[in-house]
């Protein structure tokens, strides 16, 4: 069985040097694993350097046993861990394909997940088109939590959201207009050296959902 997990953490602002740190040791802590990315974090509202939170911190990881990251653990004051089933997986990260889709149906909550690298020359047309659809995403119905994740601070960035189910997920994604015509640009414009869109069924979520930036009462509404 594989087990993929997102794993985010809230540091205090005294210990952002010893999750930077951490950061910089990333490989040591993601040996035998199939697959694993430390990330820093955003509102992902603009995607640029002013959107980063030092505080939280993500790891996503992909192995053949539950992981626990207890280095980053010791240093958190809260903790979320989403366990996940890929459903759908399309693209590549670092010229991998991480996930192994199922492809079932699944009627439950669902987080989507986008990576992209940025093309430099056209990072600038990229960075306009990002405010309209981040004001759609915050007002979407069924949206639960959100927030962006990065492995550099220009140019390595994706998203994570997480929807009550699926048809709120494809509501938004081509219902939305700023969202549709960003969809229809991404061929001619040609922003992503490399990109990747995952869809994944939420088997679980422990710990303190705040870390998730989650909008309680919207599960229900």
């Amino acid at each position: 069985m594989t087990h993929v997990t997102l794993h985010v953490w809230r540091v205090p602002r005294r210990a952002v040097g010893s999750a930077m740190l951490r950061m910089a040791f990333a490989r040591h802590h993601l040996r035998g694993l199939r697959f694993g990315k430390f990330l820093g974090t955003g509102t992902g509202t603009t995607f640029g350097p002013g959107d980063a939170d030092p505080t939280r911190w993500a790891a996503l990881t992909v192995s053949d046993s539950p992981v626990r990251l207890r280095t980053w653990d010791r240093i958190a004051t809260a903790h979320a861990r989403i366990d996940l089933e890929p459903l759908i997986s399309r693209g590549t990260w670092s010229g991998r394909t991480p996930f192994t889709p199922t492809g079932r149906k699944h009627d439950g909550m669902v987080l989507a997940l986008t990576r992209a690298r940025l093309r430099p020359s056209r990072a600038l047309r990229f960075w306009r088109a990002v405010p309209s659809v981040a004001g759609e995403v915050a007002a979407a119905p069924g949206l639960l939590a959100r927030f962006g994740v990065g492995e550099a601070p220009i140019g390595w960035q994706g998203t994570v959201t997480v929807w009550r189910d699926a048809a709120d997920l494809t509501a938004f994604a081509y219902r939305q207009p700023g969202h549709r015509a960003a969809i229809a640009r991404t061929p001619a414009d040609r922003w992503y050296a490399e990109e990747l869109f995952a869809r994944f069924a939420v088997h679980g979520i422990s710990g303190d959902r705040s870390v998730l930036g989650w909008a309680e009462g919207r599960e229900r509404s």
